[in-house]
């Protein structure tokens, strides 16, 4: 039948690309590799990265946790987290991450003048890509959080095809031109059999300090609305806090510096 000869295609398609694939190779004393991804740019993804590494932490002071900035075009990690300087070498020859708030940091940021545009053809991107992976001594860590640039290209596939990764985390405004690349990116990761643990809705609703009125500035709900089209869960509804987007300039993120506030 014409069904079982398209199926017999697909299957012969996906070994033959299969072959091209890097095998997947876990990073040395890391159990849990959570990554967090937008298709768009913008919508928050680096503050909550921070945020949701810190929290890991703090709901449990056994773990211990790291936090890979892959975007090599705008690290933020390193202002976020408060940490300047380049990381030291150990005697095999690999990078030491560097550590604020009980966390293990590694950035492109540590490696290039802060001011300095990182203007690279995609080859050189995957080669930084390689050596953020391979050449970090983080000691023992049970889970990395790897904070992705925006989009699908090149660093998003060789991430998820290098290293076996527990589940992604997809961060959205609820404005339809953001949902249209978080559903994008959700697919991606489909494809490349990353399982995908649930979308963040970001910047959800704004609160005047005075009045105390909500306005809904970038849309109502649009990434709850996404999450059942996709049959994902929603895991987390953030407002537009002035204080969240203050803390993490000010490199205190607010889970470390207001513990107790709504944010």
């Amino acid at each position: 039948s014409s069904s079982s000869r398209d199926e017999a295609v697909r299957d012969k398609r996906t070994r033959i690309l299969s072959r091209g694939l890097p095998k997947q190779k876990p990073i040395e004393g890391v159990k849990q590799v959570v990554v967090l991804a937008s298709g768009k740019g913008g919508v928050g993804k680096s503050t909550t990265a921070v945020n949701i590494a810190l929290a890991l932490a703090a709901n449990d002071s056994t773990k211990e946790v790291g936090l890979l900035d892959a975007d090599i075009y705008g690290p933020s990690i390193p202002k976020m987290m408060n940490l300047k300087g380049n990381p030291e070498l150990t005697p095999k020859n690999l990078m030491r991450p560097l550590k604020n708030y009980g966390i293990a940091c590694m950035s492109m940021g540590f490696l290039v003048e802060e001011t300095a545009p990182v203007v690279w053809r995609g080859l050189m991107v995957m080669s930084a890509v390689e050596k953020l992976l391979r050449q970090v001594d983080w000691g023992q860590l049970d889970y990395l959080v790897i904070d992705m640039p925006p989009g699908t290209g090149d660093v998003q596939l060789s991430v998820s095809q290098n290293i076996p990764i527990a589940g992604a985390v997809i961060i959205s405004t609820p404005q339809d031109v953001a949902l249209l690349d978080a559903r994008k990116g959700a697919d991606m990761f489909r494809k490349v059999h990353v399982p995908v643990l649930g979308l963040v809705q970001n910047m959800s609703v704004f609160q005047c300090p005075k009045c105390k009125h909500e306005t809904h500035i970038f849309g109502a709900d649009g990434v709850r609305d996404l999450a059942k089209t996709l049959g994902l869960d929603i895991l987390g509804d953030i407002p537009l806090y002035v204080n969240i987007r203050e803390t993490c300039d000010s490199g205190q993120p607010v889970v470390i510096s207001q513990p107790q506030s709504d944010a």
